[in-house]
């Protein structure tokens, strides 16, 4: 156990998921827990811009079973945002101003839930705080849907949008199989910029020959229209009709995304292009090419919050790795992302906590490997469906309502007064 006492500040970014909370609830439980290290806990409002515009509140004030909730309730319940700090060059004062923050409110444990851009931030802002030689913790907790972070086996938040999306998948599908004479293919898009780790979990949706999807298109493999088209025709011979499950960021041969929409430079905060028209397109061209009725999908943020069919084990796992998290800030540990590591071997499914270098998580990007995908491209390999499986197990608990609907967590957040001066600039 390390000497250094203060406050911790837990902050959440980027897209929500429906296990985010579970996650914030094992920081927090785990931080209070612990009153001989931590002499508090604070939250960002909105994650990191929280923090830059000095908007705090007080977590520790907060109704302890409401705290509790977080496990059951989806979303970012401390608010989340997709602002991005660049690199110390570029945008050294705002890591400064984040430490003249940390140094009015005596904050020395900083716990970012988030993908490689969150870690990113906890590496530099611990770099920055050791070469001005104030004393600070950084951990980061992994978060994202898309399955594509380093290091770590999985992340939490995959496995409940696999389940979400399978039984979506599964459930369309026979209702494409029911009208196939009218409503002949069914394009359902998931989400995934860059890995295709959402679009492969439909695919567990096929028990059987008969099952959809009939084809996955994955941002791994390179669209190429001759090719899709002849599988959609041979799916309509064998079975009348065709059900073609898709990522958001699959991409032609030359490297553009088959869905870009607003625009060939349309782009988000993060200078990402912003995507959502793949399933129209592909709709076009069945239609055009192929010359039979397509229908879309498109379950847009209701797949990542979906907390009414999240995943027992998904949930579990996010508490897991929020209460790892501080744990290693106890021990003294800094400059680490927790990460889940699944036990080798045989027999049933178990997976424990490790660490990873924050740079090492910040730098790269998890793709699904050639092993997880058939070999005409077009679909998962039992490879695959052995991995997801497991982590789509279990429904997660709900509390529900005398209305019938789920009761979610709702924070007081109770503000925290500024210490800091005037008002900031977000760069």
């Amino acid at each position: 156990m390390n000497s250094l006492k203060g406050k911790a500040v837990l902050c959440q970014s980027g897209g929500p998921t429906a296990v985010i909370n579970a996650s914030a609830c094992g920081v927090i439980q785990t931080v209070l827990a612990n009153p001989d290290t931590f002499t508090g806990i604070y939250g960002g409002l909105n994650g990191i811009l929280g923090v830059l515009r000095e908007e705090l509140f007080d977590i520790s004030k907060e109704n302890p079973s409401e705290i509790d909730r977080l496990k059951r309730t989806p979303s970012a319940a401390l608010g989340s945002c997709r602002h991005k700090l660049r690199g110390l060059d570029e945008s050294k004062a705002d890591y400064e101003r984040i430490l003249d923050v940390f140094k009015a409110h005596d904050i020395r444990y900083f716990f970012y839930i988030g993908g490689n851009d969150s870690m990113d931030t906890a590496d530099k802002l611990g770099a920055l705080a050791r070469e001005t030689d104030y004393e600070m913790i950084a951990v980061g907790v992994p978060k994202t849907i898309d399955n594509d972070l380093v290091c770590t086996d999985h992340c939490p938040g995959y496995g409940s949008v696999a389940k979400f999306n399978a039984t979506a998948v599964m459930e369309a599908g026979r209702d494409t199989e029911a009208l196939w004479t009218h409503d002949t293919t069914t394009v359902h898009e998931v989400m995934g910029r860059n890995a295709g780790w959402i679009a492969a979990s439909t695919g567990l949706a096929r028990r059987s020959d008969q099952d959809a999807p009939h084809i996955i298109l994955l941002p791994e493999v390179p669209f190429e229209k001759d090719l899709f088209v002849a599988k959609v025709r041979e799916c309509l011979d064998r079975y009348n009709r065709c059900f073609v499950a898709c990522g958001e960021g699959v991409k032609t041969p030359d490297g553009r995304y088959l869905g870009e929409a607003g625009g060939e430079f349309a782009k988000d905060a993060f200078g990402h292009t912003q995507l959502g028209g793949a399933a129209n397109t592909l709709r076009a061209i069945i239609e055009t090419e192929v010359g039979v009725k397509a229908r879309t999908n498109r379950a847009g943020t209701a797949q990542r919050n979906a907390m009414h069919f999240a995943s027992k084990t998904d949930v579990e796992e996010a508490y897991l790795v929020g209460k790892a998290a501080v744990e290693t800030a106890i021990r003294g540990i800094s400059g680490k992302m927790v990460t889940l590591e699944r036990a080798s071997g045989g027999g049933d499914y178990t997976c424990t906590t490790g660490l990873a270098d924050l740079q090492e998580v910040a730098n790269g990007v998890k793709m699904v490997p050639p092993e997880f995908i058939s070999e005409d491209g077009f679909g998962i390999t039992d490879a695959f469906r052995e991995y997801a499986t497991p982590l789509i197990r279990g429904q997660a608990d709900l509390e529900i309502g005398d209305d019938g609907l789920p009761i979610y967590a709702r924070l007081a957040k109770h503000m925290v007064a500024r210490k800091s001066g005037s008002d900031y600039k977000i760069r």
